[in-house]
This record gives C-alpha cells, structure tokens and sequence, in this order.
C-alpha cells in the first residue's frame, strides 16, 4: 500500500479498475451452442431460395390438379349416366328406334366437357416441378399406376365416340369397334374413380400409410 503526499489517499497496485475487462467471456453452461459452433457455415444455414420457389409451384399446381380432378368426375359421371339415351336400342331384325337428336348432341357436349377437363387436370399434374430423387410411393405410386389405364382410355373413348356419332346420325345401329365406345368409357371412368379412392382419406390412412 502507497500513500501520495498531497491527498494522502491510498492506492492499491492490485486495485481493479472500473473500466477494466475481465478475462476473457465464456459460454456459460445455460447458453445453447449455435449453429457456427456445430460446424454449419453461413451458406448452409441459409434457406435455399430457388427450392422454396420450386417447391411452392409443385404445391400449387397439385393442389389445381386435385381440385381439377374431382370436378372432372362430376361431368364423367353424367357422360356414362346419358349414354344409354344416346344409344340406338333394337336388335337386328327388328324397328331400331333411334335415339333424339337432344340425347345425343347432350351426350356429346357431356364427353367433350370430360376430356377438356379431364387433359385440363392432368396438365398440372404433368408440368408441376419435379423433386429430384423423390420416387412415388404406396398410395401415390398406385394412383400414377392407374394413369396408365384412364389415361389412354381418355384418348380412345372419345375417337370410338366421334365414330358411333357418325353411324348414328347415318341411322344406322353403332357396328365394328365403335361398338365398343361404352365399354371403354366404363374402363375409364372404373380406373378414373379408383386413382382418386387410392390418395383420398380414409382409404389412403388406412391401407397406405403404414407402408
């Protein structure tokens, strides 16, 4: 301890100055370590901008797809209810009793309402982003499996359509592989439905999920 003369205040050699630092900071044991001291540099930490994007495109164009889609099976639905009505009914041999003029053009306004909506949905579903390395699985795997089927049905029942037109309008009785216009439009629409049961809820949660 030294004494000055003039003030006679004492000074301590080892006196900790006010303005001092300490030594120096340690994490104390409460504090979270972040994401530098695990190793993470700056660029991984941040959110990756172009994926968001993508990511969020894929979402919007499967969420039209889905909606798209049930619309579309209102109008299939009332294809297949009207096309006995626009059938010629009598067997050869017989007075074949034509079909009206308003059933049939109906009939055919119904069907092409189908495939405008029907190509409409799978256009989204076709050009929405792709997740590299992400494959279909269980329920979303049998529901592109089953594109295969509606898919090309979708193509063939409308020509065999345009086909029993004509023979109809001709007055004559749907013959050849026009006849076979409503069994393609049954397989369709079976193969349609059944894409949708597989990725809707309840059944997709009971019999996919625990894949």
């Amino acid at each position: 301890m030294a004494q000055t003369g003039s003030t006679g205040q004492a000074t301590g050699t080892d006196q900790k100055q006010p303005n001092q630092p300490d030594q120096q900071e340690q994490t104390s044991p409460g504090n979270a370590p972040s994401l530098g001291d695990l190793g993470f540099t700056p660029q991984q930490t941040q959110a990756d901008a172009q994926m968001q994007a993508m990511l969020n495109k894929r979402t919007h164009m499967l969420k039209v797809h889905q909606t798209l889609g049930l619309i579309t099976a209102i109008p299939m639905a009332a294809t297949l209810i009207t096309g006995p009505q626009a059938k010629a009914k009598g067997k050869n041999g017989q007075t074949i009793t034509e079909p009206t003029a308003a059933n049939l053009d109906f009939h055919v306004a119904l069907g092409g309402l189908t495939t405008g909506l029907y190509f409409t949905t799978a256009y989204y579903s076709i050009f929405a982003p792709k997740i590299p390395g992400v494959k279909p699985k269980g329920a979303i795997r049998l529901h592109r499996d089953l594109e295969w089927v509606h898919g090309p049905g979708m193509i063939v029942t409308p020509l065999l359509g345009i086909m029993a037109y004509k023979q109809e309008n001709a007055g004559e009785k749907v013959h050849g592989i026009a006849s076979y216009h409503g069994t393609a439009a049954y397989v369709t629409a079976a193969a349609y439905g059944a894409s949708i049961i597989a990725v809707s809820w309840p059944i997709h949660w009971k019999f996919w999920e625990k894949q």
